[in-house]
């Protein structure tokens, strides 16, 4: 379990190399400098940053597959509702090989992540300020959402960037277990709960 500074930047490097370890400390200075124009995150939750934000979006990638890391994955990775930038802009400083889409329909929200995509010289990485109804539909080998929707509804509009190979990394915090056991047994079932590494009762809803 990671509960301390320390401890999520140590886990953090275990995926990142010292470039991508740069750019998120680059990217951390970006948004506490903006979190005082925008509340991007909680002002409680700035002292905790790599713990709570940066660490929480990092674990996503204990659950892909390896070529997703090394940049042939077979499709982008979508990130909904990405706000301050997690976990889409973590994933997308770390791997930086991996194509990755940030959605986020909030204008002043979705300028600041183009700026930082800017700042970190992220060429994989573009954001789409729209609403996700109005994307126009792409095939997709991750989806993640970490504040994005109820779970059915978040299912209901991903379902046209989504195949049968699609994996969803979904931190849904404590409601992870209510939400999955709310759907039809029939969505359910391809779905289960992984536990979260910054949150002793916190989820990650899966279906890989």
């Amino acid at each position: 379990m990671i509960r301390t500074e320390s401890e999520a930047r140590e886990y953090t490097a275990r995926w990142a190399d010292d470039a991508a370890m740069a750019r998120l400390e680059r990217f951390s200075d970006l948004l506490l400098a903006e979190n005082q124009a925008q509340n991007l995150i909680s002002k409680p939750s700035e002292a905790a940053l790599w713990q709570r934000h940066i660490a929480d979006s990092a674990q996503l990638l204990e659950h892909v597959p390896r070529e997703t890391i090394a940049g042939t994955a077979p499709g982008p990775w979508l990130d909904l509702g990405t706000g301050a930038g997690f976990p889409g802009l973590v994933i997308a400083a770390i791997c930086p090989h991996l194509d990755v889409v940030l959605v986020e329909s909030r204008p002043r929200r979705s300028a600041f992540l183009r700026d930082s995509v800017d700042n970190l010289g992220l060429r994989n990485c573009r954001v789409v300020g729209e609403r996700l109804e109005r994307v126009k539909p792409f095939k997709s080998w991750v989806i993640s959402a970490r504040a994005f929707a109820p779970l059915e509804k978040l299912l209901r509009l991903s379902a046209p960037f989504s195949t049968n190979r699609t994996l969803y990394l979904l931190p849904k915090g404590r409601s992870a277990t209510h939400e999955l056991n709310a759907l039809k047994p029939s969505i359910r079932a391809m779905f289960h709960v992984e536990r979260s590494l910054t949150d002793d009762e916190a989820g990650i809803i899966t279906r890989a």
